[in-house]
């Protein structure tokens, strides 16, 4: 029995009264109404949510009731909280009826809330949810039982209508789109974009709140999932398989396990290469249908507030630009597979993940600071081809300027109003909370500036 009364999963069993077991929700599911059984007038509300108080030991509950109690329920916490759950009936699961839509789970037993009988709360105390909290983070399943994307991808229509496990990394996040039923039932829909190290793109859609409210608070490029038993299917529109999160879903953020922490670290690189910024470079916009001015504190505040990347005007001040520091500082040559760093003296890519065989590419890969009079932009990527038509000189060409020619090709935007387009990503690892990357700059005409900034004044 756990301390404070409390007792634990593995010893829960269907001739135990007045439990009471404390536990952090790693799964819930949407509200759902049906017509009851003895009086088809009356509907019955029920929702269910997982469990988990160790490593090894988590379990399904199920609440039914009228719909204000179970909703106020429902609305009480959310995936992640500690609860702690009183009274509840303590029964045998049944693979064959409704535990078969629920998350499997590692104990023999499942729990049933009762509106009558029955009380969740949230813990209040601090050293019980400090020992919970890091069991959000371990998987429900084996830690290396899943399919990479490029398993999936090869499988293809094999896997269609199976559950598989999938380790991978959050790409981008779609918006959350609300729709209504042909019967007036309201629904949304949500979907990320997940990669690894062996495929760059693969959708992950949700249709469930609860699951959605998850997702979208998630840092894309900075965070890895471990989605146990996704629900696999064959999308004709696209051509291609495609995952959904179902009621026996569990999702864990950022496992605390090897092949995470492995997949984490790819990313990271991936994502500081800038091979991510390259990848995506064919979904940005042209620059001239990019519209919207920002202030430097504008699109500072509206990268708090977003989650996805957004895309913006700037008139503001080069103020740090080492085009004169050392060449392999401004000009580096990465792997053309991969976009790795490729290692001088051996010609060869720094990735151990990437098979190589392609011929490096060499590019300007510059980290610029923006500033107008609300502040600076730090570290913006200033790379690539956008680089060589803002510098007016391939690559090629800036190798062989001398020293002092190099420094006044600086000096030529360094503390010059210019006009910059740029695409910010949310980054919870800079300190300023995001990234920039430059798509388009140059010297900005004064006309253009003054009106512009004269209708960013009359808009606040």
């Amino acid at each position: 029995m756990a301390s404070q009364g409390y007792i634990s999963i593995s010893e829960l069993h269907p001739n135990l009264s007045h439990a009471k077991v404390l536990g952090v929700i790693i799964g819930k599911t949407d509200v759902r109404s049906f017509p009851d059984r003895k009086n088809i007038e009356i509907e019955r509300f029920t929702f269910g949510f997982t469990i988990r108080d160790s490593a090894e030991f988590f379990i399904n509950v199920t609440a039914w009731g009228g719909e204000a109690f179970i909703s106020g329920l429902a609305d009480s916490f959310s995936i992640g909280a500690c609860v702690i759950i009183e009274n509840p009936l303590v029964s045998t699961k049944d693979p064959e009826k409704g535990d078969k839509f629920c998350p499997a789970t590692s104990s023999h037993y499942r729990l049933l809330l009762t509106e009558t009988h029955s009380q969740v709360s949230v813990c209040g105390d601090g050293a019980s949810v400090e020992r919970l909290l890091p069991l959000l983070h371990l998987p429900v399943k084996d830690s290396r039982d899943f399919y990479s994307l490029a398993d999936i991808v090869a499988n293809g229509q094999q896997l269609d209508g199976t559950v598989i496990n999938i380790l991978a990394a959050v790409k981008l996040i779609g918006e959350t789109k609300q729709f209504v039923t042909s019967d007036g039932r309201r629904g949304q829909r949500l979907e990320l974009k997940l990669f690894d190290d062996s495929v760059s793109s693969f959708p992950l859609i949700s249709w469930d709140r609860e699951a959605i409210q998850l997702l979208q608070n998630l840092v894309p490029r900075e965070t890895v999932l471990f989605v146990a038993d996704a629900k696999m299917s064959f999308d004709s529109f696209r051509g291609s398989m495609v995952a959904t999160v179902s009621s026996k879903t569990i999702i864990t953020v950022n496992p605390d396990t090897r092949e995470a922490s492995l997949l984490f670290s790819y990313v990271k690189d991936l994502s500081e290469s800038g091979a991510l910024d390259q990848d995506e470079a064919l979904e940005d916009p042209p620059v001239a249908s990019i519209t919207a001015v920002f202030t430097v504190k504008q699109l500072k505040e509206k990268a708090r507030e977003n989650a996805e990347p957004f895309f913006g005007l700037a008139y503001g001040f080069v103020s740090k630009l080492d085009l004169d520091s050392s060449v392999s500082k401004v000009v580096r040559t990465r792997c053309a597979r991969c976009r790795f760093l490729v290692q001088q003296e051996l010609q060869r890519c720094s990735n151990p993940l990437c098979p190589g065989g392609e011929r490096p590419l060499t590019a300007f890969d510059l980290l610029v600071d923006v500033t107008d009079h609300t502040g600076t932009l730090q570290a913006c990527s200033l790379r690539g081809p956008v680089a060589e038509q803002t510098l007016g000189c391939t690559t090629e060409e800036f190798v062989g300027l001398t020293d002092g020619q190099r420094t006044a090709l600086k000096w030529r935007f360094l503390l010059e109003r210019c006009k910059i387009y740029l695409k910010i990503l949310p980054s919870a690892r800079m300190k300023s909370g995001m990234r920039g990357t430059i798509l388009g700059c140059s010297l900005a005409d004064p006309g253009e500036v003054k009106q512009s900034m004269s209708a960013l004044l009359q808009e606040q």
